[in-house]
């Protein structure tokens, strides 16, 4: 049975073990995007119910390289844009990535969404979303000191902690 005091609600404060489960519900989505395909920081924040936590899954994903199996060179922006490029060690390594898997870029080097997006909220179905979801019990994302401010104190974390009104 999983451990539901690490589960964070948004609007509430979170903890170290809340923002593990998240990070790794995150990661578990991102695995479950198909080569060929990108999903974006936004699609995967509204799959695990936080609608307006784009930048949340970004400050993950900014810490994947220290998860197993994670493809983060298909998480792109909402344009579909490469904005996390400069993680994978040197310019133009994420575009070879997904180049290599298939991904076209337009003129603008963006990536058409319509064509290669996979947005887990519409491509699965609510059962496949939810067995995804908790399948990440089993492997809680590392988080760390820098992370857990983030999601504490950023004015776009669903976890800020705001001073009592009064």
């Amino acid at each position: 049975m999983p451990d539901t005091s690490s589960t964070a609600s948004a609007g509430e404060p979170i903890n170290r073990p809340g923002a593990a489960h998240l990070g790794a519900q995150v990661y578990a989505l991102v695995r479950a995007c198909p080569p060929g395909r990108v999903t974006t920081y936004g699609w995967i924040a509204a799959a695990m119910g936080y609608s307006r936590a784009a930048r949340m899954v970004g400050w993950f994903m900014n810490k994947s390289h220290h998860a197993d199996g994670v493809p983060a060179q298909r998480v792109v922006n909402s344009k579909g844009e490469l904005s996390g490029s400069w993680a994978f060690g040197q310019r133009g390594r994420m575009r070879q990535l997904l180049e290599n898997e298939g991904i076209v870029f337009n003129a603008d080097d963006k990536i058409d969404l319509k064509r290669f997006g996979w947005n887990p909220t519409i491509d699965l179905n609510d059962d496949e979303r939810n067995a995804i979801l908790a399948s990440a019990d089993a492997t809680p994302a590392d988080v760390d000191d820098e992370l857990l401010r983030l999601l504490m104190d950023d004015p776009a974390s669903p976890f800020r902690i705001r001073p009592a009104e009064g």
